[in-house]
């Protein structure tokens, strides 16, 4: 057989298996020990040492049968690993479970793996929780030299350790990037930043707060980042305003594209009959309308005039708009039970976050309570 026939009739992923894999990040392990596993037989010391340690084989068989076919395995020692800081044994079959790659590991990729979180943890029992519940992340060690660089990079620029090793569990692939494309996103930022008015005594804490708040931001393309910038400019938005809805976005107006942009535009000029300057004020009042695509608007909308909430009403509150529609019927109801109609009362009390939501119901339920007069007080 030809050499090209020869890698040409090996078995090939087909394409929905392959980007399920991809998505959930199995993809790289996969593929570093992909063999034609139908041709063995699995490692019987693999098994017996799970087994041992009470792990549900017929589920790793069910999920990630592969990793028992692999003739090198460190179960033993991964084990051995997680019980000196701290697992228990109970958890330390549910991390095997849930990440049975994690036995493919070397113990010198475990343990300096170890360290680098141990760098951002305040101590060996943050890092055990952060295992327990986001093995998946921990066991991630291809990349661990851009992990390395980039924990760096992030001390560098400000961001505090706990924050990072949020990052870690939340976004963990802005870490396994080469440093060199997350300083070239950062560096955007700042130019960008600055040219549209910001100063540098406030650069630093502009950008730690946009970053904090979405690290998914380094995962753009600088040209997508001056491509939406370019757009709101042409929508004459003023550099000031641009930058007021960077930051009331956190940064999310990068993961859309213009287009979006313009329909979800279109959709809300529409519904509320405005011109483009009305339009603009409420998109600075509410960038929900801004980012949200025209399915999901007008899922909230009649959402809320379903309620018996007008349209006009929507429009002098529109950051209800932020809201999903199911936390909205879920605070109306509540606010109901206190004998607060909502059709005839004011939008913002169903504004906030959870935690807003809460001062507010509980402020009108102290004013529904209050006597009218107090029952103790002289007549005269």
């Amino acid at each position: 057989m030809h050499r090209w026939e020869s890698q040409h009739c090996k078995p090939l992923l087909t394409l929905s298996s392959l980007w399920n894999k991809v998505k959930d990040g199995s993809f790289l392990q996969h593929s570093s020990y992909t063999t034609d596993i139908k041709s063995k037989v699995e490692n019987k010391r693999t098994v017996e040492n799970l087994y041992r340690l009470s792990v549900d084989i017929k589920k790793i068989r069910r999920l990630k049968g592969w990793v028992l076919f692999q003739d090198a395995a460190y179960v033993k020692e991964t084990a051995n690993t997680l019980q000196e800081m701290g697992v228990d044994k109970t958890a330390i079959a549910n991390i095997l479970e849930r990440c049975p790659e994690a036995i493919l590991r070397t113990p010198a990729e475990i343990n300096s793996q170890r360290e680098l979180w141990q760098s951002v943890c305040q101590n060996e029992k943050q890092l055990v929780k952060l295992i327990e519940r986001f093995p998946e992340s921990f066991f991630t060690v291809e990349h661990h030299e851009n992990q390395k660089s980039n924990v760096q990079l992030f001390q560098e620029l400000g961001l505090k350790n706990n924050i990072i090793s949020r990052f870690f569990t939340s976004a963990p692939d802005i870490f396994y990037r080469p440093v060199e494309k997350n300083k070239h996103i950062i560096e955007t930022l700042q130019r960008m930043y600055l040219n549209l008015g910001g100063s540098n005594a406030n650069m630093k804490i502009w950008l730690l707060k946009l970053l904090s708040q979405n690290p998914f931001i380094l995962l753009n393309t600088s040209t997508a980042v001056q491509e939406n910038l370019e757009f709101l400019q042409k929508k004459d938005f003023t550099d000031s305003e641009v930058l007021q809805l960077l930051s009331r976005l956190k940064g999310f107006i990068f993961n859309f594209s213009p287009n979006t942009m313009q329909k979800s535009m279109f959709f809300a000029k529409d519904v509320f009959k405005c011109s483009d300057q009305e339009l603009k004020e409420l998109m600075l009042k509410c960038p929900a309308l801004l980012y949200n695509s025209v399915p999901i608007l007008e899922e909230r909308i009649k959402g809320l005039l379903k309620e018996g909430i007008s349209v006009d009403q929507i429009k002098e509150t529109p950051v209800v708009l932020e809201l999903t529609t199911q936390i909205v019927q879920y605070r109306i109801k509540k606010l109901a039970a206190l004998g607060y109609d909502i059709k005839n009362g004011n939008l913002e009390n169903l504004n906030g976050t959870k935690r807003d939501f809460e001062a507010t119901y509980c402020r009108i339920q102290a004013k529904r309570e209050r006597p009218m007069f107090n029952p103790v007080a002289p007549l005269d």
